[in-house]
């Protein structure tokens, strides 16, 4: 499977320049012009983050500090800074490395590869970002605004069956089977109260439902 990149710049020239690039050396390549668009496509689970320092509103500095306590693959910084108090602050803030623009793709490429060479963090694939929301399945935690929400051992399993399987619709049974198990004496019914009860805690963190009624089939994950 080929190595993933997500390119995070508003010069929309500049994102399309080097996203040929690397699609044509075999990445897969994700964009983002801003923060929401970053924050959206870090879900696809990047393995390097190719990440401009001056953009609007929330600058590479600040998102980088934002992600960085849930994302452990490397980030690069692509900046106009040359100072070397910009570097520090760049490296202090989480990223791994940088690249000064104007640069040649030949010693970009050569950062990346060197970068994912020496990939020893353990997988990030644990760790998805939905919205205001982290879920870190291998620690069995939600945090937001880096601060974690209670969930008890079946909401968590909840949220996990269907963060997992975003988009897409299942009935109370299904889930129900899949939580619980096969074997399992009870009704499905008891699922709408976990699910009221996760609603509860996630509009108290947040004011979006993640989790969504779609009347008469079931419920799905919202991203």
């Amino acid at each position: 499977m080929p190595s993933k990149i997500l390119l995070v710049d508003d010069e929309e020239s500049i994102c399309n320049m080097i996203k040929l690039h690397f699609q044509t050396e075999g990445y897969l390549v994700y964009t983002a012009f801003d923060s929401d668009e970053a924050v959206k496509a870090l879900s696809n689970m990047p393995d390097l983050i190719l990440l401009d320092i001056n953009m609007p509103e929330v600058d590479g500095l600040e998102f980088c500090k934002k992600i960085r306590n849930y994302i452990d693959c490397p980030i690069i910084f692509l900046t106009s800074r040359m100072t070397e108090q910009d570097k520090i602050v760049g490296l202090q803030a989480g990223g791994d490395d940088y690249i000064t623009k104007p640069f040649s793709l030949a010693e970009l490429t050569a950062r990346v590869e060197a970068h994912l060479r020496r990939e020893s963090r353990v997988r990030h694939s644990d760790i998805r970002m939905c919205g205001e929301l982290f879920i870190d399945y291998a620690g069995r935690c939600v945090y937001c605004n880096e601060q974690v929400v209670p969930f008890s051992k079946k909401e968590f399993d909840i949220i996990e069956f269907l963060s997992i399987n975003a988009g897409q619709v299942f009935d109370r049974e299904k889930i129900y089977e899949r939580i619980w198990g096969y074997d399992a004496e009870g009704s499905s019914d008891i699922l709408k109260e976990h699910i009221r009860r996760i609603r509860l805690k996630l509009a108290q963190a947040t004011d979006k439902n993640y989790i969504e009624t779609v009347w008469g089939c079931g419920y799905k994950w919202v991203n």
